[in-house]
């Protein structure tokens, strides 16, 4: 982000590619996979691809951490299947024949948001395409499609996916690879019913409706499969940090088990946790220069990255202490605008780092990446690339794919 750029748009343009290149083999016997997110939050109501398995290499060295004291526009041709919107399911199903893979961080796979390239890629541990999505049929022929997030439902049959530029959210069935739903005017940003000002991570709850970080409009919407609001959160164009009446500029709001919110404000650099009702649980600041999509992990931790280059990811205490920073400077453990950070069950960190086009998996015990997709500031469509991969989500078990 250049000091030019309002803070609360979308993000900042990549900087210049560079050449170094990286490989990082998968590490055996990581723990299992999170859950998908899928509470309720404020309710009122085909064959696989190759692509590029990992060859053995030696691990990335990086220094440990350091510890510390409406509708859209019917003009691009999209069905809109809302009158018989997806029913969703209260109580996750197993997926039938599914084995989880032990030889790598990720029993499921991981789902992938790879917006430079226009799709959403479901891989193994091995590096291998399972699933990806548009395929020949899934879009119109012409309409642009560069999610920037995206998530498996809680019954495991959709993906809901945000496209921050393009103004819409979309939600995918996975089984047809077919859109069934969207909000939003495609291209066309707005603050009035049925439009969105780059919506950032739209995830959906097991009640069917979908809750977004409404960046510009500086609010949180929980939207019905009819598409009527359920709750806005924060006072539309009203971009203070001062929760729970308005947020600045927030890009995560992550559903947690408790039926509440985590929500991330670029403005004041804060995390805010709501609990079910609405209530703030606790509101502190992070050092970091531009937030992005705080979780929390199984301890109770904070883990939000820093959308900066270099990047970090630290870990904060619920009273808002540092508990540790994992960001080197240089070299090729060195991030470049990270955007999510995902705790594993095993304390390893999952985070798309987007501008030097890979996923890696950072054990920040020992600061070391132990696993990675893609090839470090080499953006391609072939096997085992990846451009610009600005979301993922461990693949939960009730996935259909």
């Amino acid at each position: 982000m250049t000091p030019s750029q309002p803070r609360r748009h979308a993000r900042p343009a990549q900087p210049p590619r560079r050449s170094v290149f990286l490989w990082i083999a998968p590490l055996a016997g990581a723990a299992a996979v999170l859950a998908a997110a899928g509470t309720l939050f404020f309710s009122s109501s085909t064959s696989a691809d190759p692509a590029g398995a990992a060859s053995p290499s030696a691990r990335a060295s990086a220094g440990a951490i350091a510890p510390a004291g409406s509708s859209a526009s019917d003009a691009i041709g999209i069905p809109d299947t809302s009158s018989a919107p997806p029913s969703p399911s209260s109580s996750p199903s197993s997926a039938p024949g599914r084995t989880p893979d032990t030889t790598g961080p990720f029993p499921f796979g991981l789902l992938i948001a790879d917006r430079g390239n226009g799709r959403i890629l479901a891989v193994n541990n091995a590096g291998h395409v399972v699933w990806k999505f548009p395929v020949k049929g899934s879009l119109p022929a012409g309409v642009p499609f560069a999610a920037d997030d995206a998530f498996v439902s809680p019954d495991g049959k959709t993906i809901v996916a945000n496209d921050e530029y393009h103004q819409v959210i979309y939600r995918i069935d996975i089984k047809t690879r077919k859109v069934i739903w969207r909000y939003g005017h495609f291209g066309v940003p707005g603050a009035s019913d049925g439009y969105l000002h780059n919506p950032d991570d739209a995830y959906p709850l097991a009640n069917g409706d979908i809750v977004v970080a409404d960046i510009v409009n500086c609010r949180i919407l929980q939207i019905a499969p009819d598409k009527h609001i359920v709750r806005t959160l924060g006072v539309t164009g009203s971009c203070a940090d001062s929760a729970p009446r308005t947020y600045g500029d927030p890009n995560g709001d992550t559903p947690l088990p408790d039926g509440g919110l985590l929500i991330t404000e670029i403005h004041g650099s804060r995390v805010v946790r709501l609990s079910p009702t609405g209530r703030v649980l606790f509101d502190f600041h992070v050092p970091v220069a531009y937030p992005s999509d705080a979780q929390i992990d199984s301890r109770g931790e904070v883990i939000v990255v820093d959308y900066s280059n270099p990047g970090s990811v630290v870990a904060m205490s619920q009273k808002g202490k540092l508990l540790w920073r994992w960001g080197p400077t240089s070299g090729p453990s060195r991030m470049d605008h990270p955007s999510l950070g995902t705790p594993l069950p095993n304390g390893d960190i999952v985070i798309n780092d987007d501008a030097r086009d890979r996923i890696i998996v950072v054990d920040p015990r020992s600061g070391r990446i132990v696993w990675q997709y893609g090839h470090t500031d080499r953006a391609g469509t072939a096997a085992g690339y990846l451009s610009d991969p600005d979301g993922h989500q461990p693949i939960p078990a009730n996935a259909l794919f």
